[in-house]
């Protein structure tokens, strides 16, 4: 009977243990729909999911991404850049410099991604749609719809989801406080035209009232070039101008800026020609080159607020 009892003590230890290996295999199943700690659902471009209601480790996969959780106070672990050799940006600072690079905005590499064990992924409609089914099988993932236009909204959503939607609001409030004092002033700032232009490796864009740039310019209540408000033109972020007609982009100020070395050397190149020098604002010394990373890729609150400062620099003589 001794026997007996002890074989069956034995048998019950046996279970307990692999019904208590069964529920730790559950607990680190991987699933991204579950989480260790609570959850809330937030409403997206692709539907709705639930994300760690304060996420430690978070993958972004746009630029204007990177700049939001920099406005926000928070680091991610990995970020997609818009090429092989492109680096973080440098306006934001030293310690972006350490993020871990996961592909390209167009391909961003899903075993990198998988490989920082992230707790939330923030991507864009716009450029990842195709990849989100893999995306959201590693970490849950909130998708942004559009680019630009809507770069408010976008960061108002991504602040929620990283679980700082009240400061995201402070923020941008903040910042168009900022844009709107300096609008007064310039005692009638519609009356300033701003042209905007940006060099590309393969063509030459002038951008619009819809663009990132051309917000920050309307949130101030600056004017522009009747061309660049680009009333015939559905997208009205950008059209391309061929270096023909450059001497077109003519405004009271023109801000110039450059996306990589071989846009660069076009844009010198370009502007040492003489249909750019003849334009008036190039020869009252009013055309002004800016950092592209701020003014067109920044696309966030951090972003905004630089070309604030610089549009304040720049034009304040204008108006005096």
């Amino acid at each position: 009977m001794k026997f007996n009892g002890l074989r069956w003590r034995l048998a019950q230890g046996a279970a307990a243990m692999v019904t208590a290996g069964l529920a730790l295999t559950a607990c680190g199943s991987g699933d991204p729909g579950s989480s260790s700690g609570p959850t809330r659902p937030i409403k997206h471009a692709m539907g709705e999911t639930k994300v760690p209601e304060h996420p430690k480790r978070i993958v972004v996969l746009d630029q204007d991404k990177l700049d939001t959780l920099y406005t926000l106070g928070v680091t991610p672990v990995g970020a997609a850049l818009p090429d092989q050799t492109a680096g973080m940006p440098k306006y934001l600072g030293d310690s972006f410099t350490k993020i871990k690079s996961v592909g390209t905005l167009q391909e961003p590499d899903t075993e990198a991604i998988a490989a920082l064990k992230p707790d939330l992924i923030l991507g864009s409609k716009f450029r990842q749609e195709k990849f989100y089914g893999e995306l959201s099988k590693v970490a849950p993932t909130v998708f942004t719809d559009r680019v630009g236009i809507t770069w408010k909204q976008n960061f108002l959503l991504d602040a929620d989801a990283v679980g700082k939607k009240a400061e995201g609001e402070q923020k941008l409030k903040a910042y168009e406080q900022r844009a709107k004092e300096l609008g007064g002033g310039l005692g009638d700032p519609a009356k300033l035209k701003i042209s905007l232009i940006r060099f590309r490796p393969d063509e030459i864009r002038q951008y619009g009232p819809e663009s990132f740039a051309g917000i920050v310019l309307n949130d101030v209540g600056l004017g522009r070039p009747e061309g660049q408000l680009l009333a015939d033109k559905s997208d009205k972020r950008f059209a391309t101008i061929s270096p023909e007609r450059i001497d077109e982009v003519n405004g009271d100020m023109i801000f110039v800026s450059a996306f990589g070395e071989k846009a660069a050397q076009e844009q010198a190149k370009v502007t040492a020609g003489p249909l750019w020098q003849k334009l008036p604002a190039v020869k009252a010394g009013h055309a002004q080159m800016v950092d592209d990373e701020i003014w067109m890729t920044g696309i966030g609150v951090t972003a905004a607020n630089k070309i604030v400062d610089d549009l304040r620099k720049y034009l304040t003589p204008l108006a005096g």
